[in-house]
């Protein structure tokens, strides 16, 4: 709801990713893509410029989506933020990109904080997303 207006696109699992470094597709669980939305070349069904991707995790996914896919996730230029969602406890880790190569981490765990996602102007009160979940 936050991003009405502005010039984004919000994917919800169903928004191939094309990561060209590993050769990988990929559905994100949740993708935000900057206007205009960049595909990949031949293609009409494939973006390759998110802004922030973020990722619920299972315990069948969680190591693969910290590690082997966030490293494919991080050739990605476009990429500024990624957030890993824990579904079983309140948990939300923040990565956001500071520099070429820097990725700044931060986790949240209370329900009264709210994660600010700076590279598209939302914030996320943790009460609401887990809200008759948890």
């Amino acid at each position: 709801m936050q991003l009405r207006g502005k010039p984004y696109a919000v994917f919800i699992t169903d928004q191939r990713l094309w990561i060209p470094a590993g050769n990988v597709y990929t559905y994100p669980d949740i993708m935000i893509v900057g206007q205009p939305i960049e595909l990949q070349e031949g293609r009409q069904d494939t973006v390759v410029n998110p802004i922030v991707i973020a990722e619920v995790l299972s315990d069948t996914t969680a190591a693969y989506d910290r590690g082997d896919k966030f490293a494919l996730y991080r050739t990605i230029n476009t990429l500024q933020e990624y957030l890993l969602i824990d579904q079983y406890r309140v948990s939300v880790e923040h990565y956001r990109k500071t520099a070429p190569n820097q990725w700044l981490f931060s986790v949240h765990q209370a329900k009264d904080e709210t994660v600010t996602i700076a590279s598209v102007g939302v914030e996320i009160e943790l009460n609401k997303l887990y809200e008759g979940i948890l």
